[in-house]
């Protein structure tokens, strides 16, 4: 048996799409969970077997509108002590993007209509690298950028990639 914690449709402090209001929600809404979902991969790291971070479907009177959600296997939350630490360390999400040096996907100015910068998951994530990186003798600014870094670039490598392409250039 599985439960699932939902963990929003972005980090806890943030603005987001909002169903009824926001125009082209369901893009939005959909870049959000997935910019979210690589976010808590940063902050926490892939998670074990028996964890899964996955899409959430949830029907509203306005329609329906996605959010993130931590699925844990109860049997192995109970005899593996990494689903349970990870569980634990994951819960209740972020509460803002800057947790995990990532720019917000989508900003939203009063009476401005919401503006993507970056609208692939490949190019949000790199731009994390790329703010994560490490200077030209591999140290890091933060400590902490070390573990975003390490996480993103395990669990992408194509944006790993395509960031180490664009640090070799800033640092020719």
């Amino acid at each position: 048996m599985s439960d699932i914690i939902d963990l929003g449709g972005a980090p806890a402090n943030e603005d987001c799409a909002q169903l009824g209001h926001t125009p082209d929600f369901e893009r939005l809404n959909r870049l959000e969970v997935a910019a979210y979902r690589a976010a808590v991969i940063a902050r926490f790291g892939p998670p074990p077997d028996g964890c899964a971070l996955v899409s959430i479907t949830n029907r509203h009177d306005f329609g329906i509108y996605y959010s993130l959600g931590l699925k844990v296997d109860a049997g192995a939350y109970r005899r593996d002590p990494a689903v349970a630490a990870y569980t634990e360390a994951a819960q209740d999400g972020l509460e803002s993007w800057i947790e995990a040096a990532f720019a917000p996907p989508v900003r939203y100015a009063d009476g401005a209509a919401p503006t993507v910068d970056r609208d692939r998951i490949d190019d949000i994530v790199t731009g994390a690298l790329l703010a994560t990186r490490p200077d030209a003798d591999g140290r890091f600014a933060i400590p902490d950028f070390a573990i975003l870094h390490r996480n993103l670039a395990a669990a992408y490598p194509a944006s790993a990639e395509a960031a180490s392409i664009l640090t070799q250039e800033i640092h020719a």
